[in-house]
């Protein structure tokens, strides 16, 4: 009860005047201040906030086609490499410029060629490289059996066709090593040349004879 009796003896009502506060040593309770409009709320550019959105995949039903294979993709010349393990089998081609090339470009060479049109008739070179006959071959999406060409085409990839599919930069690596052999062999005989030419010219001057072999 004292407990009590001190908190109320303490307690200063709401409706007593300021003067009165001060003296009491309590903080004057100051009148609430008058409510503010709500301000217009500002709609923020969305263009910072903007997810960036993944690129459609062109001719995705290939993918699906060689999954058990698991495929990698690398970007190249704005189109779509697919990797089996070393070598590159495929590029998925979906572009605005040259439509006529689009569709699916085939890693194989002349040799296969002929082999190949069997397969796919509708099979030809790439416009865009500017050539007659080009190694890769392409199925384009214009022809009438596409979809039906690029799975027969997917099927012969599971199937480890050789005709399908190149380990990139082995034709660079065997052109660099036989121009290093070419130029080891010229160097070879340049060096055995320009002996043979030491040992005429001195066995020419009088007085000098070659050294005896022992």
């Amino acid at each position: 009860m004292e407990v009590l009796e001190t908190i109320c003896s303490n307690f200063i009502p709401f409706e007593t005047d300021r003067l009165s506060r001060k003296e009491s040593g309590y903080p004057a309770v100051r009148s609430m201040s008058k409510p503010r409009h709500n301000a217009p709320f500002l709609w923020l550019d969305d263009t910072h906030f903007r997810v960036k959105q993944r690129k459609v995949v062109p001719h995705e039903f290939v993918l699906d086609a060689i999954a058990p294979l698991s495929p990698q993709t690398r970007p190249m010349f704005g189109c779509l490499a697919v990797y089996v393990k070393d070598k590159i089998v495929l590029i998925l081609r979906d572009k605005r410029d040259n439509p006529a090339d689009n569709g699916l470009w085939l890693a194989t060479t002349r040799d296969h060629h002929q082999s190949l049109r069997r397969e796919f008739p509708n099979m030809r070179s790439i416009r865009v490289f500017g050539k007659e006959v080009t190694g890769w071959q392409v199925l384009p999406t214009d022809a009438p059996d596409f979809e039906e060409a690029a799975l027969r085409a997917c099927e012969l990839i599971i199937a480890r066709d050789p005709r399908i599919g190149k380990t990139p930069g082995t034709r660079h690596v065997l052109e660099s090593g036989a121009k290093k052999a070419g130029k080891s062999r010229k160097r070879a005989k340049s060096v055995k040349g320009t002996g043979k030419d030491a040992r005429r010219r001195d066995q020419r001057r009088p007085g000098l004879r070659p050294p005896a072999i022992r």
